[in-house]
């Protein structure tokens, strides 16, 4: 269950909506992201981070369509429960920078290789509410479809999604929130079975709107 402020109130729609090809492909978002200089989102209404996090946004190509990697969190945690993310989580002393703790953290999460992803670049970097965390997010390209077992304690289901689905008319949609006097753009994506929000999908929608080369009107 979403907990909804009082006082939200729908948004507009996707900002690829008058696109008529969307299908991005991984060469379009390595280009893409050469030429993107990743900038801290404002959130003046909340207190300074207390600590800095990274995620990993791991995209391959399967029949053509390229695909992102999603968890679903456990449902035993204590933040975050049973929501949909990026494997990611709190930067620590023994990673040499940002990039390693997101490839740790997809290592001890999913399993995933850390010699098999090439990061393609960085997304803006987005702060959390509840915990109060920047975090930075890395998007890497595998050259195959990995196999990935997930670690039960934190990941209950890992997700395979073409972005052409994300694309899709009736995936996406935007609500805004009221939050201690400010009004925050607030992003969903449906899938089968789960819903993407949050600061994830944030991270999907600049993701999407660098793929298909548009200008998100919220940015």
């Amino acid at each position: 269950m979403i907990r909804r402020p009082d006082g939200w109130t729908e948004g507009g729609p996707a900002p690829w909506a008058g696109l008529a090809d969307r299908t991005p492909t991984i060469t379009d978002l390595s280009l893409a992201l050469s030429r993107h200089e990743p900038v801290p989102v404002d959130r003046s209404e909340v207190q300074a981070p207390e600590r800095t996090s990274a995620v990993l946004v791991p995209l391959y190509e399967a029949d053509g369509d390229a695909t992102v990697v999603l968890t679903r969190r456990s449902p035993a945690l204590r933040s975050h429960s049973h929501e949909v993310s990026f494997p990611g989580g709190g930067h620590e002393l023994d990673d040499t920078d940002h990039w390693s703790t997101a490839l740790r953290e997809a290592h001890e999460e999913i399993g995933l290789d850390p010699a098999l992803p090439t990061c393609l670049g960085e997304l803006d970097r987005w702060m959390t509410v509840g915990s109060r965390s920047w975090i930075h997010a890395y998007v890497a390209e595998l050259a195959d479809i990995p196999e990935l077992v997930p670690d039960p304690s934190e990941v209950e289901l890992i997700l395979h999604v073409p972005l052409v689905d994300l694309l899709d008319d009736g995936v996406f949609s935007e609500e805004f929130w009221p939050i201690e006097g400010n009004v925050r753009t607030v992003t969903f994506f449906e899938l089968t079975g789960d819903t993407v929000w949050g600061a994830t999908a944030a991270m999907l929608r600049q993701l999407l709107c660098l793929g298909v080369g548009v200008t998100d009107p919220q940015q």
